[in-house]
């Protein structure tokens, strides 16, 4: 797949992938978000006890990148799932959420800055 594959072209290359394999019945969305959040700690578990510097120099040997794809695909592959199975359209909600951040985070007060909305 390219990196130009729109988000419900994957959602149908995952929805066949999972129905090929009867996989619904596993995959309510209490499973679902575990999915995502064990993959994410996968992730994750890959920078622990790491510094910047370390992290920095990782990331640029093709088997560590490998692994850090293989567990970002994880992630996403649990997104697009919960969203097929769930009928959420991701782009339309990346989009009012991004409207609703814009309004928390105005460029003016936000920009440089790592506060919360209400620090």
């Amino acid at each position: 797949m390219a990196q130009q594959d729109s988000i419900s072209e994957l959602i149908k290359v995952i929805q066949k992938f999972c129905e090929e394999r009867d996989w619904d019945q596993f995959h309510a969305p209490k499973d679902l978000a575990i999915g995502m959040s064990t993959e994410a700690n996968e992730l994750l578990d890959l920078f622990r006890f790491k510094t910047e510097a370390q992290i920095q120099e990782k990331m640029r040997a093709p088997e560590f990148k490998e692994k850090v794809s293989d567990e970002l695909a994880d992630v996403f592959f649990f997104v697009l799932r919960f969203a097929q199975m769930n009928q959420i359209e991701l782009g339309g909600a990346l989009n009012k959420k991004l409207a609703k951040n814009a309004a928390k985070y105005p460029v003016e007060t936000a920009k440089g800055s790592n506060k919360k909305y209400n620090e």
